[in-house]
């Protein structure tokens, strides 16, 4: 019996090994495609959310993204809305967000990209605090950390 489990987890390691080595040169392609489906996005995490709204201005556009709570098995109560600027940026930033599209103003926002100083005014209690404000490749973005 011992002899039949040492074969049989021989052949089976040799035939993975046979199989990854035919596949190898495929994966390329394969992930290429795969990534294409339609039910495959990017996590909101990562990406900063679906764009909700976008304010164009004279050579520069503000994207203000979806408010992101999600978890990995549910929502969180802590979450975040993603600022991005794109395009010619100014060099100083002041803008009043209104995330949630209730036409009232929730926080004001002051960035200064030389300094890489970012001050926020809340002015929705569900508003806390700046998460991260860095300068990207498209320009400037800022996460504002938010509770439901």
């Amino acid at each position: 019996m011992k002899k039949v489990k040492i074969i049989a987890g021989i052949t089976w390691a040799f035939i993975c090994l046979i199989l990854i080595i035919i596949l190898f040169p495929g994966l390329n392609s394969f992930s290429a495609s795969a990534a294409k489906l339609p039910f495959m996005k990017i996590n909101p995490n990562y990406s900063g959310g679906e764009v909700a709204q976008q304010l164009i201005a004279t050579g520069c556009t503000l994207d203000i993204r979806k408010p992101v709570f999600d978890g990995l098995i549910k929502k969180r109560n802590k979450g975040f809305v993603q600022l991005d600027w794109r395009g010619n940026v100014p060099d100083k930033i002041v803008d009043t967000i209104d995330y949630d599209l209730d036409n009232k103003p929730d926080f004001c926002i002051f960035v200064d990209r030389d300094q890489s100083k970012t001050v926020l005014d809340p002015i929705n209690s569900k508003v806390r605090d700046i998460i991260i404000s860095t300068p990207t490749s498209y320009g400037w973005a800022v996460r504002v950390e938010l509770i439901k």
